[in-house]
């Protein structure tokens, strides 16, 4: 099986997810599985319901019935998921697990505000050249960062003229 960390889908009992998140995260640690498996995640997010003309925020869960795991694929790791009191099986064809892709990991990573930041090892004034967009190619003077978005501002030199244009981190690289 697969020896890369990947996101996998379990779907488990309506309603068990937060004790199956505990079981597993318990079977983890009494096993000594902290490298194998690395991240257990019930999706939720916030709901505004308005009950006796009160707002109230309350967590809803995204895909009940399921549960999201960030593990290695291996037959250890397979079979104590699996045997996990609540768990039903793995999402996918057969016995084989299929993993989450990264664009999709992303979207629910992000809907959940947890999305991993690119780090960014640029400074102000320093020189980049784009690497995609409509810019791609040109080289630009870093004038503003925005670790919290992922986003920077710098100056195009177009026709003479400084020009202002926002991106995002992955869309530079140093020169």
């Amino acid at each position: 099986m697969d020896s890369e960390k990947m996101w996998y889908v379990i779907h488990t009992y309506s309603g068990y997810e937060n004790k199956v998140k505990a079981n597993l995260e318990r079977k983890v640690q009494s096993m000594g599985m902290e490298n194998e498996i690395f991240n257990i995640l019930v999706p939720m997010e916030d709901e505004v319901e308005i009950k006796d003309g009160r707002k109230k925020v309350i967590k809803r869960k995204v895909f009940p019935g399921y549960v999201l795991v960030e593990m290695i694929v291996n037959d250890r790791s397979w079979y104590v998921v699996r045997n996990t009191p609540g768990v039903t099986g793995f999402v996918g064809s057969g016995t084989k697990p299929i993993p989450l892709s990264e664009a999709e990991t992303r979207q629910i990573l992000r809907s959940m505000g947890m999305e991993e930041k690119p780090k960014v090892d640029l400074e102000l004034s320093q020189m980049v050249r784009i690497k995609s967009g409509a810019f791609e190619g040109w080289e630009a003077k870093v004038v503003h960062i925005d670790p919290e978005k992922g986003k920077l501002r710098v100056l195009v030199d177009m026709f003479g003229r400084e020009t202002p244009v926002e991106l995002d981190f992955t869309q530079v690289e140093k020169i």
